[in-house]
């Protein structure tokens, strides 16, 4: 469902106020962090990491803080709402779980009206990467935040964490080819 993006941006404002009292470690991911980074704006749900022991906590607070529970068939995040807009409170995407390590390097930075730590932008890339597979192969919104990115996202890492996937290896090699990242060493996982 789309979303306004002053609603969105209301919502981050919210989430990270309320993990921030609730003291609860956690990190902006998914299109708010591509657009904390300076990509194209998220316009459907809100993406917070944090660790599988800190999700219920997260949860409780979030529903506390006047959100909507939502029971998700998946088994690595759980789902509130704030009106209309979801947040998705992700502790193991990808078949990886978010570790106080990875939280430890987000960067703080300006998020609308409020500042959150963001993941970084080849964690960003890496999520968007491994996500990519047969019946979900569209390259197009990619592209737009691989160009945002391309000088913040360490390629070579990239290549690496994602080198099991032929999807993540195809879109690595069309951004060589399309000049959006280095040569054919950047996309060689080493």
């Amino acid at each position: 469902m789309e979303v306004d993006q002053e609603q969105l941006l209301r919502t981050v404002t919210r989430v990270v106020t309320t993990l921030r009292e609730a003291d609860v470690p956690f990190a902006l991911a998914g299109g708010c962090a591509v657009y904390a980074r300076g990509g194209p704006a998220s316009d459907h749900d809100v993406d917070i990491f944090v660790t599988e022991a800190d999700a219920p906590v997260a949860r409780k607070a979030l529903i506390a803080a006047g959100m909507r529970a939502a029971d998700p068939p998946e088994d690595w995040l759980v789902k509130v709402y704030d009106g209309d807009c979801l947040v998705d409170v992700i502790f193991r995407p990808n078949q990886r779980p978010v570790t106080a390590d990875l939280l430890a390097r987000c960067e703080e930075m300006r998020v609308g009206p409020t500042s959150a730590p963001v993941l970084p932008a080849t964690d960003v890339m890496v999520d968007k990467l491994l996500v990519l597979g047969p019946h979900r192969c569209d390259f197009t919104p990619l592209l737009p935040i691989a160009r945002a990115l391309r000088e913040q996202v360490d390629w070579h890492r990239a290549a690496r964490e994602t080198a099991g996937s032929p999807y993540a290896r195809a879109f690595l090699r069309l951004l060589t080819d399309l000049g959006v990242k280095g040569g054919d060493s950047d996309a060689e996982p080493g």
